[in-house]
């Protein structure tokens, strides 16, 4: 079995400026909202104890912090790279977001 990537799902507040810090990905219903179009959304289950949700979309599972008022990095887990990467292109693409792995350190998007 092929092992699981994590990444690290992230804005920054200059996207010329590696250094700049995280923006706000948004509010949480911001969020789920902006990943609604990548067919990426919660599984309907009620809301976990842990303080982190978890949204499904196709190849990907998305783990953030719901006890905050904005989500500011979530964690990516890609479980299919075939279907998940160019999801995932599309997506950063489209929300200037960006990935870093979390082994490696290496930044996409």
């Amino acid at each position: 079995m092929a092992k699981k990537r994590q990444l690290a799902l992230f804005r920054l507040n200059d996207p010329d400026d590696p250094g700049s810090g995280y923006a706000s990905l948004g509010t949480v219903r911001e969020f789920i909202d902006q990943l609604a179009p990548f067919n990426t959304a919660p599984d309907g289950s009620p809301p976990r104890q842990t303080g982190t949700e978890v949204l499904h979309g196709p190849g990907i599972v998305i783990e953030y912090a719901s006890n905050q008022d904005e989500v500011r990095q979530a964690i990516l887990t890609v479980v299919d790279q075939d279907v998940a990467w160019p999801v995932l292109s599309r997506l950063c693409k489209t929300l200037c977001w960006k990935m870093q792995d979390l082994e490696s350190g290496q930044v996409f998007g």
